[in-house]
């Protein structure tokens, strides 16, 4: 007989953005253009940008105490650290196990996770698991990106968009009915070259001639994930619901990446939602890879958007290309 599964909720959140603002006003000088042009593409006002003496680590190390404590757990508590980052301290090690170091999670295990934009529902995806099977009681998932240091500040598609921050849930046990209802998860490694980075791997060689060149930094086509986007976050938020026995009807919020503001309307408007259905924060925020939706989650909770007992959806897509959707009752 198969053991009973057991479901998980979020039990804590906490978030944690660099002190410096970078906005429009400034991008718009140096490229030359209006503010206008720049918000009517992105939706973006200001940006997080992690100074000099930061990186990755240091910045989920502080969201990972914050949803530690939100949680009411203790450091040691923590059965097993999942970080997902495209931008980790070194090539190698993980960036997950200096976290755990940093922490006192002497106990945990502690892996990375690199599925850029869509990582914060991969790695939840993953953790769920483990309370599920009864494996673990407490994981720890931290989503933390320095996406500024990743793009080529001359590139006015990428720079406009770009910000610092990170993320951190704590994965608990959670009553029957509460918490996670379904997951989906997809990916299709046709579109690789939509969004990445095209040297640095043992592809292509990180050498002078390739810095010289930019290929160090992120590459992205911006119309086609434009359409992949307005495409893939109804499609994944469909299906996830389906998985779930659910409806958009039951839907209270829809928390997606925050990628762009276009992506964003462009997926209402086929799903026929009005825009009021979608947390949306990246004005504020810019593009913060995986740790968008941790950081847009934290605002809806605290700002009473969500509510005990509502049907929330965490949509995430992006570089890979993959894509993915967790249905849950707050």
């Amino acid at each position: 007989m198969a053991a009973e599964r057991i479901n998980t909720r979020i039990a804590g959140i906490g978030v944690y953005v660099p002190e410096a603002v970078l906005t429009t006003e400034t991008l718009a000088k140096k490229f030359n253009v209006s503010v206008e042009h720049i918000q009517s593409r992105s939706g973006i006002r200001e940006r997080h940008i992690a100074d000099e003496t930061q990186a990755t680590s240091d910045l989920a190390v502080i969201a990972a105490e914050r949803a530690l404590r939100d949680a009411g757990i203790d450091a040691g508590d923590v059965d097993m650290l999942i970080l997902s980052t495209l931008c980790p301290d070194f090539m190698t090690t993980a960036a997950a196990p200096i976290v755990q170091e940093k922490l006192g999670s002497k106990k945990a295990a502690a892996f990375d996770l690199n599925i850029a934009c869509s990582g914060f529902v991969y790695a939840v995806t993953v953790g769920s698991q483990f309370i599920a099977s009864g494996t673990y009681r407490n994981v720890l998932v931290v989503c933390a990106e320095l996406f500024s240091r990743l793009i080529n500040r001359e590139d006015f598609d990428v720079a406009i968009l770009a910000g610092d921050g990170a993320g951190a849930v704590v994965l608990q046990p959670g009553m029957e009915g509460q918490g996670i209802l379904a997951t989906y998860l997809g990916a299709d490694g046709s579109g690789y070259d939509t969004i990445y980075v095209p040297a640095g791997g043992t592809r292509t060689e990180l050498t002078a001639d390739t810095v010289a060149a930019n290929m160090h930094k992120v590459r992205m086509k911006g119309m086609e994930v434009f359409m992949f986007g307005m495409t893939v976050l109804p499609e994944s938020t469909e299906k996830a619901l389906s998985m779930a026995g659910l409806a958009m009807d039951d839907v209270a919020l829809i928390i997606p990446h925050q990628a762009n503001i276009r992506i964003i309307q462009a997926a209402a408007r086929r799903m026929g939602l009005p825009m009021e259905k979608f947390m949306v924060n990246l004005d504020r925020y810019g593009n913060t890879s995986s740790a968008s939706i941790p950081i847009a989650l934290d605002e809806a909770v605290k700002t009473g958007r969500i509510r005990p007992g509502d049907v929330v959806v965490l949509t995430g897509f992006g570089a890979g290309l993959a894509w993915g959707s967790v249905v849950m009752r707050w």
